[in-house]
């Protein structure tokens, strides 16, 4: 029994047995695009902005978030998630509420501008972080649908959101950079397994329910492919939602940090969870969803 039994659930996941995958009716681009660089957004689900940042705000910001992951009191904050196997910062999240810098790049209208174009509407921030992969010993994220985790946990009822990550450092095809399977975004994979209690204490560190299985992973990278965010510091990925998308360990000594932007339409506000007993956070799903002015 969940919190969203009584409601009709277009993209149902956390089942018991086995769900074939869903074709996505809801569009991906649901506005009018301007920007060059989101040409080809509607059909790859993805898009790379070069120098979204100059170099000096990359400096700055580098800076800003090199102070936060050593702040020892921040440490202390529940906000900040440690790698599983290592005592390093792994994210920060809701890094706009805790920097002043990055809220004001929140605003910009370089970034949220971005997301009006492709959501057609007014946007809020869903969630926002810092990721942080250092050299060596910094964890992947393994293959993953972001949209399946916020229906199935914070009950987002479309994939209307998209993310935002703007590369501090620059992104080698060796250090662990995002790899996004283009054209993916139109297919739902429902994931099977129950969602445990406070999930997201395990699942920030490790995901390993709500992933698909590795024939999905298989069929998917046949018909799509594979490709990898390789870009200068300061450039941008901007993705939509439900795209499959991963990235290996960092094992090189170039380490590798983000800031990352989850902006979601104002249309498309958080229900109850439809695969889960319980809300999480709202340092991980803001609920409230006031507009980004």
């Amino acid at each position: 029994m969940t919190l969203a039994d009584s409601r009709i659930d277009r993209y149902r996941t956390r089942t018991i047995t086995e769900v074939p995958p869903i074709d996505r009716n809801d569009p991906t681009v649901w506005g009018r695009i301007t920007s060059p660089s989101l040409a080809n957004f509607d059909a790859d689900g993805y898009a790379i902005i070069d120098q979204l940042l100059s170099p000096e705000e990359v400096a700055d910001f580098s800076a800003e978030v090199d102070r936060l992951a050593s702040d020892p009191e921040l440490r202390l904050d529940e906000r900040v998630i440690t790698e599983k196997k290592a005592n390093r910062v792994r994210s920060i999240f809701e890094v706009h509420k805790i920097s002043r810098a990055v809220a004001d790049l929140v605003r910009d209208e370089r970034v949220v501008g971005l997301a009006r174009q492709v959501l057609g509407s007014e946007v809020y921030i869903h969630q926002s972080r810092v990721n942080y992969m250092p050299g060596f010993e910094g964890a992947g994220f393994y293959w993953h649908s972001d949209f399946e985790t916020w229906h199935a946990e914070d009950g987002m009822p479309s994939p209307r959101a998209v993310s935002l990550s703007i590369a501090l450092t620059d992104n080698y095809a060796f250090n662990g950079s995002l790899m996004v399977m283009p054209g993916s975004q139109r297919t739902f994979v429902p994931c099977r397994g129950e969602t445990p209690e406070e999930h997201y204490r395990e699942s920030l560190r490790e995901q390993e329910i709500g992933v698909p299985s590795h024939a999905e992973i298989a069929e998917l990278a046949k018909k799509h492919g594979i490709t990898q965010f390789i870009g200068a510091r300061g450039s941008a990925l901007l993705f939509d939602s439900n795209i499959m998308h991963g990235s290996t360990n960092n094992i090189t000594p170039f380490p590798r940090s983000n800031i990352f932007l989850v902006f979601n339409s104002v249309e498309n506000a958080l229900q109850d969870p439809y695969a889960a007993t319980e809300y999480r956070p709202t340092y991980i799903a803001e609920r409230d969803i006031e507009p980004v002015r």
